[in-house]
C-alpha cells in the first residue's frame, strides 16, 4: 500500500514555490509557432489548429504517435483529451511514451482538435484513464513494434530479441543499437501491426508510470501565469461579445433600446441571437449580443439595453414549492427499480423503524474561469478556440447553428480553468461562431461569472426518504430508498421526469447491502431548469442520505458508526445481480466482470481511513468526528472529517482523512491532488452549495452569494490514503466528492447533537 500523505497549507506553499519548474522527466509543449493567433505565445501548453497538428514525414502508425526521421526521433504525442487541472496532459501521454520505449526528454505534446478520429473525447465521467489504459499502450506498442522490425530487418535477427528502451533499438546479445531516428524511414515503410499482433510490456516495466517526480507538464505556466486558457486567445480584428440572455428557461425578448447600447463608445453590434427550440439541449440560449472593441465597452454596451423579457412558461418556478413537492414525492409511492424480499412486510413486523428525510439543492459548476469562445468565419469555415470539455459536441453543434458540414468546423482545445461538467456543453463555442459569422470578423464570446450562474445547466435539486427495521435482536431487516429528481435525460427530452435504472446506478442500485429486504423506487420531479453533468452527479446527494442515514442508523442502535456500516454492508464479497435485487446495472459503462461491486473494497477503505484517523480513540481524545463511504465511477472512497467548536460559526473544520481505492493508477501525484481537490469541492457543495429561484429567476449572481469554500473552510490538515492495486483502473476525478457532505455532517452531529438533513449547512445551523 501507498504510505498516506498529510498536506499542510506551509508545506503546499513550500512545494508550490519549490518544485513547480522541476521537468525532470523533460516532456514539454510545442512553442508557438508564427503563423499562430497572437495570443499562443510562451512555453506553456497552447491548442494547435488542424495545419499544424498534420504530421511531417515519419513514422505515423496511428493518429496519436508521430516519430520524426531526425538526429532524435523526436515523437510528438496527441493528448485526446481536455486538460482542466486535472494532469491528462501529463498522464496520457506517458503511458503512451513508456510503451514506445521513448525518453521523455525528446517527447513533444500536441492537444488534438475536435475530430471522431480520436473516438471518444469527452473529459467528463472520471474515464480518460479507466476506459484508455490499453488502447493507449496499444498506440505505443504499435510504433514500437514497427521500429524493432525495422531494425531487426537490418540486423538479420528475430524481432523478438531486440528491445525499445531509452528512445533507441538494442539487440542485447549483440549489443547493437540504433535510435529511433534511424529506424523511422524504414519502419514507416511496414505494415502497421494488427490489434492482435500488440504485445504490451508488463506494467512494471512501464518506468516513467507513477514515477515519484512525474511532472506536472501545464504547472509551470500555471503558476507564472504563462498558461493560456479560452479568454487568453487574440486574433488580429477580434471583436468582444456578451449577451442578454433570458433570465428564465424559454424566456424571450419583448423590448429593447437598441439605440441606446450602439451609442456606447466601442459597441460596433447589436444583433439578435437565434431562439432556441425544445428540447434545450446545448444550444445558444437567445437574447441580444453586443459586439464591441472591448470587454467594458460590450458590458456597458449590454447595460444600455435595457431588456425587458417575456418569461414565458417557466416564470412561476420556484424552488422553496418545488422543494415541497419533491418531498411530497417521495412520501408517495415511486416505481421500483430495486427490489429484494419483501421490505413491506419486513418494516411492519419489526421492532423498530428509523426513518428520515434529505434534501439537497441545486448546484451550480462555479469554475474560476467562466465560460469564454473564440471564433472565425471565413469561405463557409469556422474555427473555434474554447476551453471545452467535449471538442466533438461543441463541433457539431457548430456546424448545426452555423448551417454547415462538420467537416468546415475546427475545434481548437485550450486549457480549461475549471470545468466540473459545465464545459461539455456546446452553447459557449457556438455562439462565438454565430456571431463570427454574422459580423464577419473574429469574435470572442465572454461570460460573466453572473451570467454562468444565471444561465447555467445545475444539478439536479433532490429529495429523498430512507426507512430501516430492526427486529428485536437489534439486526438491519430492512431498507426502503426513495429518491426523487430531475434526470438529466430531461435536457433532451422533456417528458422525462423520473430516474431511470441508469440514473440510480449512482449510490443507489450499486449499494451492496447485507440487509434480506430491499427497495429502491424513484419518484417523478419535473423542474423547468436546464439539468446537465456536474462533478459527480446524483452520487452527491445520494452519498449524502446513505451515508447520513447509516450514521443516524449507528446512533439509534447505539453502535460505533464503523460497525453499522460493517453490519449495512456485510461481509467482503461481489454482489451479483440477484443479490442487489436488479436485472442491470449501467456500471458507468463498464462490464460487471471487469468492475464488479465489491463491498471487500469498500469496507476496506472504511477501515483504512478510520484507521488513519484513529477512529478508535477519538472518544478519549475529545474528537468530534464523522465518517462516510461511496462506491462511484467504479472507485472506493471514505472518508472521516474532524470538526472543533467555534465561538463565531459554532464549528470549524480542523482535519480530514480520505482513502481510494482506484484500482490501476497511472499518475500517483496527479491522484492524490484530486483527492485533495475533490473533498474541498465536497466541503463547498456541504457547506454553501445552494442555486434558488424565484419567479424563475436564479436569485444568486456571484461568489458573495454562490460562495464556496474558502481558506478558513478548510481543514489544517488533509491527509490522502491510496489504495496500492493491480485491479483494474477506476475514476479518481469525481469519487472523492460524494462521501465528503456525509462526513461532514455526521462530524456535526458529533459536535452539537443537531442532525444535518439538508445542504446547505450553514443554512441549516443559521451561520
Amino acid at each position: 500500500m501507498t504510505d498516506p500523505v498529510q498536506i499542510t497549507r506551509r508545506s503546499f506553499l513550500v512545494a508550490l514555490n519549490l518544485g513547480v519548474g522541476g521537468l525532470a522527466l523533460g516532456f514539454h509543449t510545442l512553442e508557438a509557432s508564427a503563423d499562430e493567433p497572437t495570443g499562443f505565445t510562451g512555453p506553456g501548453p497552447r491548442p494547435v489548429s488542424q495545419a499544424h497538428e498534420s504530421a511531417t514525414a515519419g513514422l505515423a502508425p496511428n493518429v496519436l504517435v508521430h516519430i520524426a526521421a531526425d538526429a532524435t526521433g523526436t515523437t510528438t504525442i496527441i493528448c485526446h483529451r481536455s486538460e482542466m487541472g486535472q494532469g491528462v496532459r501529463s498522464s496520457l501521454p506517458v503511458l503512451i511514451a513508456d510503451e514506445l520505449g521513448a525518453k521523455l526528454e525528446h517527447v513533444i505534446v500536441r492537444q488534438a482538435i475536435g475530430d471522431k478520429k480520436y473516438g471518444d473525447q469527452n473529459t467528463d465521467g472520471s474515464s480518460s484513464i479507466r476506459k484508455f489504459l490499453d488502447d493507449l499502450r496499444r498506440a505505443g506498442a504499435a510504433a514500437r513494434h514497427m521500429l524493432i522490425a525495422a531494425a531487426a530487418k537490418q540486423w538479420k535477427v528475430r524481432p523478438e530479441t531486440c528491445i525499445a528502451l531509452d528512445h533507441q533499438v538494442v539487440h542485447p546479445p549483440t549489443k547493437r543499437a540504433l535510435g529511433f531516428g534511424a529506424l523511422v524511414t524504414a519502419a514507416s515503410k511496414l505494415p502497421v501491426p494488427k490489434l492482435g499482433e500488440l504485445v504490451l510490456r508488463p506494467f512494471k516495466e512501464l518506468r516513467n508510470v507513477n514515477h515519484p517526480s512525474l511532472p506536472l507538464l501545464d504547472g509551470a505556466g500555471y503558476v507564472e501565469g504563462k498558461a493560456l486558457f479560452g479568454a487568453d486567445v487574440t486574433l488580429p480584428g477580434m471583436l468582444i461579445a456578451v449577451i442578454a440572455r433570458p433570465p428564465v428557461v424559454g424566456g424571450t425578448v419583448a423590448s429593447h433600446d437598441r439605440a441606446a447600447a450602439l451609442a456606447v463608445p466601442g459597441v460596433k453590434h447589436v444583433i439578435a441571437m437565434p431562439a432556441p427550440k425544445r428540447p434545450w439541449m446545448f444550444q445558444p440560449w437567445g437574447g441580444i449580443a453586443i459586439v464591441a472593441d472591448s470587454t467594458w465597452a460590450a458590458l456597458k454596451g449590454r447595460a444600455a439595453l435595457a431588456v425587458t423579457w417575456d418569461d414565458g412558461t417557466h416564470a412561476s418556478y420556484d424552488s422553496a414549492s418545488f422543494r415541497d413537492e419533491l418531498l411530497a414525492s417521495v412520501r408517495a409511492p415511486g416505481t421500483p427499480l430495486r427490489s429484494v424480499g419483501d421490505v413491506d412486510a419486513a418494516i411492519g413486523t419489526a421492532a423498530r423503524v428509523v426513518e428520515a428525510e434529505y434534501l439537497v439543492p441545486h448546484l451550480a459548476h462555479l469554475p474560476m474561469e467562466p465560460p469564454a469562445a473564440i471564433a472565425r468565419f471565413a469561405d463557409g469555415k469556422a474555427e473555434v478556440w474554447a476551453p471545452t470539455q467535449h471538442p466533438q459536441a461543441a463541433r457539431a453543434e457548430v456546424a448545426r447553428v452555423l448551417g454547415i458540414g462538420e467537416d468546415k468546423v475546427t475545434i481548437n482545445v485550450t486549457l480549461i480553468g475549471g470545468g466540473f461538467g459545465r464545459k461539455s456543453k456546446a452553447d459557449f463555442s457556438s455562439e462565438a461562431a454565430f456571431l463570427a459569422r454574422e459580423v464577419g470578423a473574429p469574435v470572442r464570446v465572454q461570460w460573466t461569472r453572473a451570467d454562468d450562474i444565471h444561465n447555467g445547466y445545475y444539478n439536479a435539486v433532490n429529495a429523498q426518504r430512507l426507512r430501516a427495521g430492526f427486529d428485536a435482536n437489534g439486526k438491519l431487516v430492512a431498507w426502503h430508498h426513495r429518491t426523487a429528481f430531475t434526470p438529466i435525460g430531461s435536457t433532451f427530452n422533456e417528458a422525462v421526469v423520473e430516474p431511470s435504472l441508469g440514473d440510480l446506478q449512482q449510490g443507489v442500485l450499486d449499494l451492496p447491502l447485507a440487509i434480506p429486504n430491499v427497495r429502491a423506487e424513484a419518484c417523478k420531479a419535473k423542474a423547468p431548469v436546464r439539468i446537465g453533468w456536474y462533478r459527480s452527479v446524483y452520487n452527491i446527494f445520494h452519498a449524502f442520505a446513505v451515508g447520513s442515514f447509516i450514521d443516524e442508523l449507528a446512533h439509534a442502535s447505539k453502535l460505533d458508526a464503523r460497525d453499522m456500516w460493517h453490519a449495512v454492508l456485510g461481509p467482503a464479497r461481489k454482489a451479483d445481480l440477484n443479490e442487489l435485487g436488479i436485472t442491470k446495472l449501467a456500471n458507468y459503462g463498464e462490464s460487471l466482470d471487469r468492475h464488479p461491486v465489491d463491498a471487500g473494497r469498500l469496507r476496506g477503505v472504511i477501515d483504512r481511513v478510520t484507521a488513519s484517523a484513529k477512529w478508535d480513540d477519538r472518544k478519549r481524545a475529545g474528537r468530534h468526528l464523522g465518517l462516510a463511504a461511496h462506491r462511484s465511477f467504479v472507485a472506493y472512497t471514505a472518508v472521516v472529517i474532524s470538526v472543533v467548536p467555534d465561538p463565531v460559526r459554532k464549528f470549524r473544520i480542523d482535519e480530514a482523512w480520505i482513502a481510494m481505492d482506484a484500482g490501476t493508477v497511472v499518475n500517483i501525484d496527479r491522484v492524490h491532488a484530486q483527492m485533495e481537490g475533490g473533498l474541498i469541492m465536497g466541503i463547498s457543495n456541504a457547506l454553501y452549495g445552494g442555486i434558488t429561484l424565484k419567479r424563475g429567476r436564479v436569485e444568486q449572481s456571484n461568489f458573495r452569494d454562490a460562495r464556496i469554500a474558502r481558506i478558513r473552510d478548510v481543514p489544517r490538515r488533509i491527509h490522502t490514503d491510496l489504495v496500492a492495486s493491480e485491479a483494474p483502473p477506476s475514476g479518481v476525478g469525481e469519487p472523492p466528492v460524494p462521501p465528503v457532505g456525509a462526513a461532514l455532517a455526521n462530524a456535526v452531529f458529533a459536535l452539537t447533537g443537531q442532525r444535518i438533513r439538508e445542504f446547505p449547512i450553514t443554512r441549516a445551523l443559521g451561520i
